[in-house]
């Protein structure tokens, strides 16, 4: 009898070994991970690991597919997940930013300013000198570096060109969100506050600190920056820990939480030229209409994300520890109108499908 119970007991301990083997792993590494800066490799998790709906998989890709994607990461504690490249695009391609840039610009605005090179409250003439725009002297002195972080500096933003004769005074600044190119305008304050170009110094205290790759094409128009998929992610990896990598502090935390939450009263859903989700109302480019609701209702509320024209997109969501990257077309050439087109709410719906 004795016998037969060790034997009955060794059983069930067999059945119930496994049956853990079969259940789903959970055992995902959740310290975070920082890619080292001049390798090709990069840690990954399952997305069995994260008990994640791998079914749903399947049909995020034939989206992303569908809507002219070129890429698509998505990053956990710093690892990648989910890496998929389309329509010939792959992960040594470089692709353009295009507005999505403009954080690279506000972050660089930051370290300098963290440097004791410039302050942005301070006007961008103390900088760039006096009658760098065609408005009278005294309305162009109201115009901080603030002010152009915050696209609130009250110049014309129908005009596409940053020249002197283009830049004309529509209100005082503070007084107007509106989305246009003067932003621009910080790259040359930069330059004066560093004396050195702005890319040298972009290259020395960002770009090379976190070992991306790509490059500026200053053009007639656009300023727009140009990397791999993985470089944009390096970049949204920084964010995520709010500008540390690794054990250094690349921009202090103190300009980044700025940077992250409502900068004026007019656009809630607007920081330091990021975006921000999650707030009462949001305004766009290229209109002054106000949009009840959050920017992208689908995606989490504290979302905050590089946005850039063609549906370029880096989200960073601190509250899942997930940085997720979208480079490529327009989703839809026909409508390529912002986050109001669509395509941010359709895409979260099915990454929501997949991660929760």
């Amino acid at each position: 009898m004795k016998n037969t119970s060790l034997i009955l007991s060794a059983v069930l301990l067999l059945i119930s070994c496994s049956k853990h083997s079969d259940s789903k792993p959970t055992n995902a590494d959740t310290s975070m991970y920082f890619p080292a800066n001049s390798a090709t490799a990069w840690e990954t998790t399952a997305a069995t690991q994260l008990n994640w709906n791998t079914g749903a998989i399947t049909d995020l890709k034939t989206f992303l597919a569908q809507k002219n994607t070129k890429s698509f990461m998505i990053l956990v504690n710093g690892r990648i997940v989910i890496e998929e490249y389309f329509n010939g695009h792959n992960a040594a391609a470089e692709w353009e930013w295009n507005s999505a840039g403009k954080t690279l610009v506000a972050t660089t605005t930051g370290i300098a300013q963290q440097e004791g090179l410039l302050n942005i409250n301070n006007r961008v003439s103390n900088y760039i000198g006096t009658a760098w725009t065609n408005m009278p002297l005294d309305k162009e002195n109201l115009i901080t570096a603030r002010h152009l972080l915050t696209m609130t500096s009250g110049i014309d933003d129908t005009k596409q060109l940053v020249v002197k004769p283009n830049l004309t005074y529509v209100a005082d600044a503070g007084s107007r969100w509106a989305y246009g190119n003067v932003f621009q305008k910080l790259i040359d304050v930069v330059a004066g506050a560093s004396n050195r170009s702005f890319e040298s110094y972009f290259n020395d205290k960002l770009k090379n600190k976190i070992g991306m790759d790509g490059y500026w094409n200053f053009g007639t128009i656009f300023t727009i920056y140009h990397s791999t998929t993985r470089s944009m992610a390096r970049f949204g990896l920084l964010a995520l820990n709010k500008g540390k990598w690794k054990g250094e502090q690349i921009i202090n935390e103190a300009f980044l939480n700025e940077s992250w939450n409502t900068s004026q009263n007019i656009n809630p859903s607007y920081g330091y030229l990021w975006w921000l989700n999650g707030k009462s109302k949001f305004m766009i480019p290229g209109e002054q209409t106000v949009y009840n609701g959050f920017l992208v209702p689908n995606a989490p509320a504290d979302m905050y994300a590089a946005m850039g024209a063609n549906d370029q997109r880096i989200y960073i969501i601190p509250s899942k520890n997930m940085v997720i990257v979208r480079m490529g077309n327009a989703s839809d050439p026909s409508n390529p109108n912002f986050a109001v087109s669509g395509f941010d709410n359709d895409l979260w719906a099915k990454i929501n499908a997949v991660i929760k």
